[in-house]
């Protein structure tokens, strides 16, 4: 179950630069202007194209003008799937991104024929400015029930400790940074640095700046026995790092990524990962640029099960 074969994705319809976001997302250049929600929704139109086309299921929600939620592109922060039937609903630290949850979104998932039993709403936490930001915060090795998480403003460490004592699984604490400026600054999201697949694991190690907490890490996921794929802080700025492992119906496997990050790569990089996973790649410059996420922060893995 480390990989899904149905992703939920939301189709923007006022997409563009948040500035709330942007407060610690490094990522984020402001380039908007007329065209950017047209350039967006072209971009969002041809990536969900490129999975469809692939045999992957791709549950498709369009976001509404009212509230306003310029990154409804990239659901992952907000909502997550288990097995189980259970959906969990995360605190979110701008406010803006609050409105993202909506109920809508879930009956969708469930009119595609799976079945929620219950929901978890940890959202309460944010009277306290505790944050949780899903899949974006938390990476897991469901083979072998480990959850990664880079502490930032957007996960909170005892919160994190707590979600996992909750679904069992073991967490995996350290903090990351990258260069923004002059300043060495916290990662905003984990999944920008970290990608773990059935076999193997790309990182950007360079990013945890504690030696111990950067040995830990490595030894960890040797001794899970996937393979290390490590890239650069400069992969990992053009989002070399933000990719997600999914497979279809046949069970073959696909590497998800932007262009930018394909492009970024270097051919023993790219053999390595085909050694295990096809490698599907779409252009989301627009929306790398303005909202400073890529390819997995827009893919909410579905594991839920199908309704009898």
């Amino acid at each position: 179950m480390q990989s899904t074969d149905t992703v939920l994705m939301i189709e923007p319809v006022a997409f563009g630069f948040n500035a709330q976001t942007a407060e610690n997302n490094y990522f984020q250049i402001n380039s908007e202007n007329q065209e950017t929600q047209q350039k967006a929704h072209q971009e969002f139109t041809q990536f969900v194209n490129k999975l469809r086309s692939k045999g992957i299921q791709v549950i498709v929600v369009t976001d509404t003008l009212e509230p306003h939620t310029p990154d409804s592109i990239f659901p992952n922060n907000w909502v997550s799937f288990t097995p189980e039937g259970k959906v969990y609903l995360y605190p979110m630290f701008a406010p803006n991104r609050r409105d993202e949850r909506r109920m809508e979104v879930l009956e969708a998932v469930k009119d595609a024929g799976f079945d929620i039993k219950n929901i978890q709403d940890l959202s309460g936490s944010e009277k306290d400015n505790l944050f949780l930001e899903g899949t974006g915060s938390i990476i897991f090795d469901h083979d072998y029930k480990l959850a990664y998480g880079s502490v930032s403003l957007r996960l909170d460490e005892n919160l994190f400790t707590e979600y996992c004592q909750e679904i069992g699984y073991r967490p995996i604490i350290f903090h990351s940074y990258q260069n923004a400026g002059t300043q060495r600054l916290p990662i905003y999201h984990t999944n920008v640095m970290m990608c773990v697949a059935d076999q193997f694991v790309i990182i950007c190690l360079d990013c945890i700046d504690d030696e111990v907490e950067r040995n830990n890490v490595r030894e960890l996921i040797t001794s899970t026995h996937k393979e290390i794929i490590e890239i650069t802080e400069d992969q990992m700025q053009n989002f070399a790092g933000n990719m997600l492992q999914v497979h279809n119906t046949k069970g073959e496997k696909f590497l998800v990524m932007s262009a930018t990050a394909h492009a970024s790569l270097r051919q023993d990089q790219i053999e390595n990962i085909k050694k295990y996973s096809e490698i599907l790649s779409s252009d989301l410059s627009t929306i790398e640029t303005n909202g400073g996420g890529s390819a997995r922060c827009m893919l909410a893995e579905v594991f839920l099960p199908k309704k009898a």
